[in-house]
């Protein structure tokens, strides 16, 4: 067989790709995410008892404006990343925003407090909890978008994988911040931040084994 009539048999009756396909399979995948997420958070933390005052709504609103706008982020890229080659046209810039903007407002909040009272802020009451919690919830979430992920033809594994666990660490955030009472701009951005960037580490280097075609 001829190379022209090897390509006019391999174009014979192709199906149309589906281009709605990766985006509804992660949106599906987000979607139960937060809900194991916050099922997790449920039964095993329990929500704060103090969301009846204004600083407490005012900090959750803050915790979730953080991790929502990092799952956004992650969410644009994912599905970007998702097909192939498309880790050709996905910069990283706008996921960091949000990590950007929580250091800046972080750096602001330290600069107006006493010094003396800069340990409390930034450690809080439970930042060992934080530090175990966000990663553990995360892997359920990052268990459901790794399956999305592979209904589709990723060729940046490390990426994939990487974004993967940005996505899922954040979802765990949302989770995590209904139960959270350490209520401090620096802490957010520490604890909050730190863990979520070590979910992404693990997406990276999970994601060559999870998302092998």
């Amino acid at each position: 067989m001829k190379t022209d009539e090897l390509i006019a048999a391999l174009s014979t009756n192709v199906e149309p790709i589906n281009r709605r396909l990766v985006g509804r399979s992660v949106g599906v995948a987000l979607a139960v995410g937060i809900v194991v997420a916050i099922g997790i958070m449920f039964i095993a933390l329990g929500v704060r008892e103090d969301l009846t005052t204004p600083r407490a709504v005012i900090f959750l609103f803050l915790k979730l404006a953080f991790a929502i706008g990092t799952v956004g982020a992650a969410s644009v890229y994912l599905m970007r990343l998702a097909r192939p080659g498309g880790e050709r046209r996905v910069s990283s810039g706008l996921a960091a925003l949000p990590f950007m903007a929580i250091l800046l407002l972080a750096g602001v909040s330290l600069g107006q407090a006493p010094s003396s009272h800069w340990d409390k802020i930034v450690m809080g009451n439970d930042w060992l909890e934080c530090l175990i919690s966000i990663p553990i919830i995360a892997v359920l979430p990052f268990a459901v978008v790794i399956w999305a992920v592979r209904q589709a033809a990723p060729t940046n594994l490390v990426r994939t994988g990487a974004f993967s666990g940005l996505l899922a660490g954040g979802v765990s955030a949302i989770g995590y911040a209904l139960h959270c009472t350490d209520d401090s701009l620096p802490f957010i951005a520490l604890w909050y931040g730190s863990t979520i960037v070590l979910c992404t580490l693990a997406g990276a280097i999970l994601g060559p084994r999870l998302l092998r075609w």
